[in-house]
């Protein structure tokens, strides 16, 4: 059986770059839009890829690796501008993971940890981003401070203290209902939101407090051409 061509993509020298210091704590947000020539062929593989498998994480829905074209495309255009965002040069980072991933969990079958911000990781030398293959009508990803400690990042100096901060809320029975945040509540508030757009790309520290933005009424859809279908990437440590 013939193997099919990974997507030929590349850096688009007319990509538009926008830096952002979200919240009382400006943490950075970086979003590109326009990001990649041939994104549509990104689309196109993963609509014929046979691979989307339920996620073992946290992550609500199907995840398939992407091509290792997507993963040199990443390589050649964003190590200068992580550097001078993030002061992260590519040496800092030993392990990347690129995955195709489509949001399938339904508001009832999430875990608790599922209905509320999160953040990836609390190393703040570690980075996370999300490139939307899929428009505004599916919802794109928002920033939130929670707002008995103030903490809009979560590193290791913090995490006990919000550990600690969301099973007090849990004892005292103000776990949310079932569903995705998507916006204020009494736990947390929304500090910054970025809509979806195809080929743009938000890129951001993994201890960001961060949810994506699904509304009531979005459809699940487990077809990529017609879900909210984005290759979710980490620049890890180790």
């Amino acid at each position: 059986m013939a193997v099919s061509p990974e997507p030929s993509v590349q850096f688009n020298p007319e990509a538009r770059i926008r830096v952002d210091q979200v919240g009382a704590e400006r943490q950075p947000v970086v979003c590109i839009d326009d990001f990649l020539l041939g994104a549509g062929a990104l689309r196109e593989d993963a609509v014929a890829k046979k691979g989307f498998d339920n996620n073992t994480g946290f992550y609500p829905g199907l995840r398939a690796a992407a091509p290792g074209s997507y993963y040199q495309a990443l390589q050649n255009s964003l190590p200068g501008l992580i550097e001078r965002v993030f002061g992260i040069h590519s040496g800092q980072i030993a392990s990347v993971e690129c995955s195709y991933s489509l949001v399938t969990t339904r508001p009832d079958d999430l875990h608790p940890v599922q209905r509320i911000p999160h953040f990836d990781s609390n190393r703040p030398t570690e980075l996370a981003m999300i490139h939307f293959l899929c428009g505004p009508e599916l919802g794109g990803t928002s920033f939130y401070r929670h707002r008995d400690t103030g903490f809009e990042y979560v590193d290791a100096g913090r995490r006990e203290s919000f550990l600690g901060a969301l099973e007090a809320d849990a004892k005292a029975g103000r776990l949310p209902p079932p569903g995705y945040i998507n916006g204020d509540t009494d736990q947390f508030k929304r500090i910054a939101s970025y809509e979806a757009a195809f080929n743009r790309l938000l890129l951001y520290r993994c201890t960001s407090l961060h949810s994506g933005n699904i509304a009531a009424g979005f459809d699940f859809d487990t077809d990529p051409v017609k879900g909210r279908l984005s290759i979710n990437t980490f620049l890890l440590n180790g």
